[in-house]
């Protein structure tokens, strides 16, 4: 019997390896794709021919980094990219205006609320009433705890259906 070495996988096209690691989940919030969320910056082929993924944390100290950094190199891995590079590029930093708004209906679905954008151009919108809860809409809601399911969110409680919800921080 020969044996040789380990069949690698087939390159796949910087377009593929953008779509798997946009897919990759969220350590912190498994509900969300990173892509969505907003934590890929890039993924293109660098100067000298290697696809280089660049990632922004949450927030500085995220403990989700290694895991994510982690899933990315095995996304370049299976697309055919051992030698693929992951970055975390910390400047501009991340913000909730990243959040696609596909991700921000992925949230609200699975009862996260998530944070008010503000209008790009123009007056600040007031708005009456607390976030939305994501069960029944109300905006009567409060903050019940500063401290949330993650680091990055905080627990609101909505005193029309009396549920608690976790709301994602906007930054």
């Amino acid at each position: 019997m020969v044996t040789g070495p380990a069949p690698t996988a087939a390159r796949r096209s910087v377009e593929e390896v953008r779509e798997r690691v946009a897919a990759v989940p969220d350590p912190e919030l498994p509900v969300i794709g990173l892509g969505d969320l907003g934590v890929v910056r890039s993924v293109a082929t660098g100067a000298d021919g290697v696809i280089e993924v660049e990632i922004t944390p949450t927030y500085l100290g995220c403990p989700g980094m290694a895991a994510i950094t982690s899933a990315v190199r095995d996304v370049l891995t299976a697309c055919g990219h051992p030698d693929g590079r992951v970055r975390q590029v910390l400047s501009p930093p991340w913000t909730t205006d990243r959040i696609t708004p596909e991700g921000r209906r992925t949230l609200l679905a699975h009862g996260i609320a998530p944070p008010v954008s503000p209008a790009p151009d123009g007056p600040v919108a007031v708005e009456v009433g607390g976030v939305p809860c994501p069960h029944c809409g109300s905006r009567a809601t409060r903050p019940h705890s500063p401290f949330g399911p993650s680091r990055c969110q905080s627990m609101l409680w909505c005193t029309a259906c009396r549920e608690p919800f976790p709301h994602l921080t906007a930054l």
